[in-house]
């Protein structure tokens, strides 16, 4: 595992690699959501099960033009959607057409984040699209909220650690369901 700058972040998602960075609340583990390789290391390396679905987050709604359905929405929950955007509010939304069964899971929808934190914005801008955002934790336990709580045997299997501070919230990020309303994680 190696120290990552945005320029060898972006070579290392390039190459196929897992790496964790800190978002919103908590540490993430991010990848291309398009390579397949890269996201079954990941949910290996975390014990989660491909069924449950995984977050993606990106650093405006273009990046996410042909991953999700926004034209799906009424137009009072698409308002609702972009007008919390960008910010810690994730929303599953129906999928795109890019969006495989590897993100989505057993869903038919999938769940999208259009980040305020200036690192995974940065990122997103760098990379020129959404990534994968899962928190830096195996299955069950607590996610790490600094660098210093990531887990030695996770950190391992990872190819990269971008440093940086997570943001000022207290918990990671609320999910709703843009369809309903519906709070699904406070």
């Amino acid at each position: 595992m190696k120290e990552l700058d945005l320029a060898s972040a972006i070579a290392c998602l390039h190459q196929g690699g897992v790496m964790a960075y800190p978002t919103e609340a908590v540490w993430g583990l991010g990848c291309d959501p398009r390579n397949h390789a890269a996201v079954s290391r990941l949910l290996a390396l975390k014990q989660r099960p491909v069924e449950k679905g995984l977050i993606m987050v990106a650093a405006d709604i273009g990046q996410l033009q042909r991953w999700v359905r926004l034209d799906a929405l009424p137009d009072d929950r698409r308002a609702e959607v972009l007008d919390s955007w960008p910010g810690p509010n994730t929303w599953i939304i129906p999928a795109g057409e890019l969006t495989p069964e590897w993100i989505r899971g057993e869903h038919a929808g999938v769940a999208v984040r259009v980040s305020a934190h200036p690192l995974v914005a940065a990122l997103c801008r760098a990379w020129q699209g959404p990534l994968v955002s899962t928190s830096a934790n195996r299955a069950g336990e607590p996610p790490a909220r600094s660098r210093d709580q990531l887990d030695p045997v996770l950190l391992q299997g990872l190819d990269g650690v971008l440093d940086g501070a997570t943001g000022e919230l207290g918990q990671p990020t609320r999910i709703r369901d843009a369809l309903s309303g519906d709070t699904l994680r406070l």
